[in-house]
């Protein structure tokens, strides 16, 4: 069996079209492989672009929190916010509100440390508070607001595991630097 020259000729052309569209296609295919790579790898970049900015915030939020930890410390506090001429009632009052206007002030901060951190650092807010309330009621009623703080600061002494401050601020920085390896 012989084949004519138009038959050869379609062959060919047969030929030569299914190999070229399959070469086409296999090059098209390719192509949006690369295509699909490249966006992975930019898609990629983002992601770890986005955990940097989270961790970024997440130290952040740390930092916020040693530096309240640090503000709502009873010596500093009563150092900081020590008005002369108050009697121990409204002294305590001007402690007490300072303390929970500076944690409502870093509250949104939770979002960004671990459940633990928070505890903590709400269990000082709490510690602090109960600790200016229970050392007031036991001062005389004519007691000025330099007896509060005086009492307070001697019962910080003489008990220094009264207070969490030290503790508080371990904590966080302990998380924060985990975040950093």
């Amino acid at each position: 069996m012989t084949l004519s020259n138009t038959e050869l000729f379609l062959s060919l052309v047969i030929a030569f079209g299914l190999g070229g569209t399959l070469a086409f296609m296999f090059w098209k295919q390719r192509k949006e492989m690369k295509a699909l790579i490249e966006k992975k790898k930019a898609g990629k970049a983002e992601d770890d672009k986005h955990a940097a900015n989270i961790q970024a915030m997440q130290l952040q939020a740390y930092e916020r929190l040693i530096l309240l930890a640090d503000r709502i410390a009873l010596p500093n506090l009563i150092n900081r916010v020590n008005q002369p001429g108050l009697d121990a009632r409204s002294m305590q009052q001007v402690l007490t509100l300072n303390i929970k206007q500076e944690f409502e002030h870093n509250i949104t901060q939770q979002i960004y440390v671990s459940a633990e951190s928070w505890d903590a650092v709400r269990n000082l807010k709490d510690q602090n508070i109960l600790i200016i309330n229970q050392v007031a009621s036991f001062l005389p009623a004519d007691a000025n607001g330099q007896d509060l703080n005086r009492a307070l600061l001697e019962m910080l002494m003489q008990n220094p595991k009264a207070t969490l401050h030290n503790v508080v601020s371990d904590v966080l920085s302990f998380e924060a630097k985990k975040l950093m390896n």
